[in-house]
């Protein structure tokens, strides 16, 4: 699969909005599986060849329109300085586990049980890429199986949240899984 191409001029930047809108309100209805290129270019207000024109597939929209929840994951998860206290999630963690209870629905046609779907690939490359780079930084062995150890745990566990295998408020869970990734950032010295 190939990743879009970034906009070159305006136009551009305002056509793909209008299909990452429509797709995401066509997932707030029926999964994406279930979603054609005609629906989304017909709630666009768009022809079929300018979907084309920016874009190879569905997939490839969608893994795009996640780009900005992906990007609010990773920094809720990054939201704190210093040493990270167990008992006390950083609240731009909690507040994005609120916000993805709002839009459970939609989140769970993109993100499947598992970690799997567009938005779940998307979410663990990116934040597996951010934790190796900030352990890197500490100077934290083994940066790469820590990285991958996080991402896929939280992945999975907002995944299974979302589709009901996970109990919890976003509180709890937000308490949950931010002393889990801590254990797994202690787990190797």
């Amino acid at each position: 699969m190939t990743e879009p191409r970034p906009p070159a001029d305006p136009r551009a930047a305002r056509t793909r909005e209008k299909l990452r809108r429509a797709l995401l309100a066509e997932c707030a209805e029926r999964p994406l599986a279930e979603v054609s290129v005609s629906a989304v270019v017909r709630r666009a207000g768009l022809g079929r060849a300018t979907y084309y024109l920016h874009y190879e597939d569905l997939q490839a929209l969608a893994v795009d329109a996640c780009a900005e929840v992906v990007r609010q994951a990773v920094d809720a998860l990054h939201a704190w300085r210093g040493l990270p206290d167990p008992a006390a999630p950083p609240p731009a963690l909690t507040l994005f586990l609120a916000d993805a209870a709002r839009h459970a629905d939609l989140y769970r046609s993109l993100l499947l049980p598992g970690g799997g779907g567009p938005l779940g690939e998307l979410l663990n490359r990116e934040l597996r890429e951010r934790s190796r780079r900030e352990r890197e930084l500490a100077g934290a062995p083994r940066a790469g199986l820590v990285a991958s150890a996080v991402a896929a745990a939280f992945t999975g566990v907002l995944a299974d949240w979302l589709h009901g295998a996970v109990d919890g408020t976003p509180e709890a869970v937000a308490a949950e899984v931010w002393r889990l990734l801590i254990a797994l950032h202690r787990a190797v010295r």
